[in-house]
């Protein structure tokens, strides 16, 4: 796909979200404690306003323009959380120690990186809502989930054609020691949001070694998109019943 691709593709997105209703808020919904904590934090990730991606995408106006559609979906994210918190009673928080590193990770140096820290971000976000949708156990919570783990599938693709072009000139080895520090930073990632949110998880059915696993998973998949190779199917979901505790 070309960035024109992409530019269309988030153009006929934001048109169907226009037309389309929101989410019942009116009829309530119900959060576990544990569940409306993490919910919160992911929230505040999800309510920046992008400006320094924004002022990074500069120079091809293609790429700048569905960069910023993507920033606006990443808002709707956090508006949607908003009302599904708002729909349980349970408030916004302001801030999260999480997403303060997050954003200090992605504004460091150039583009590129922003990207990269920014596409760990979006592998954690694919599991994360996959469990929130399938086992919040709320019609509301499932609803909200479900839209916004669609927005993250479409956007880790379009994270990873950007990053394949930023590495196509790389040399191998070169490629292959980024790629391996990209690694060490995704398993920590993963392992603290496992940490953090590991009540959470657990409400959701998901053990923390499963969602560290799935993260792993989805992260190899996506270098192999940035190496331009056909990436493997996912993981089969398997449902809450029959799915094994994890070891934590």
């Amino acid at each position: 796909m070309t960035y024109a691709h992409w530019l269309q593709d988030f153009e006929t997105e934001a048109e169907r979200r226009s037309q389309r209703e929101d989410p019942p808020w009116e009829r309530g919904a119900k959060l576990h404690p544990d569940v409306a904590k993490s919910i919160q934090r992911f929230q505040v990730g999800e309510a920046g306003d992008g400006a320094n991606l924004i002022a990074k995408a500069a120079g091809d106006d293609t790429y700048l323009a569905a960069v910023k559609l993507f920033v606006a979906e990443e808002q709707n994210h956090a508006r949607m959380l908003a009302g599904l918190l708002a729909a349980a009673g349970v408030p916004t928080i302001a801030k999260h120690w999480s997403d303060t590193v997050f954003v200090k990770l992605r504004r460091a140096l150039g583009l590129r990186l922003e990207l990269m820290v920014l596409l760990i971000a979006e592998v954690v976000a694919l599991r994360y809502y996959r469990a929130l949708r399938d086992g919040g156990g709320d019609p509301l919570v499932t609803q909200v989930a479900a839209r916004i783990l669609a927005d993250e599938e479409r956007h880790v693709p379009f994270h990873c054609h950007r990053l394949e072009v930023a590495f196509r000139e790389l040399a191998k080895p070169a490629r292959a020691a980024v790629f391996g520090a990209w690694r060490v930073l995704l398993l920590g990632v993963a392992a603290t949001v496992a940490a953090d949110h590991g009540a959470a998880l657990r409400r959701l059915g998901v053990g923390r070694l499963v969602f560290v696993a799935d993260v792993l998973t989805a992260f190899e998949a996506a270098l192999a998109r940035i190496r331009g190779e056909q990436p493997k199917p996912g993981p089969r979901y398997i449902p809450k019943r029959a799915r094994p505790r994890g070891l934590f």
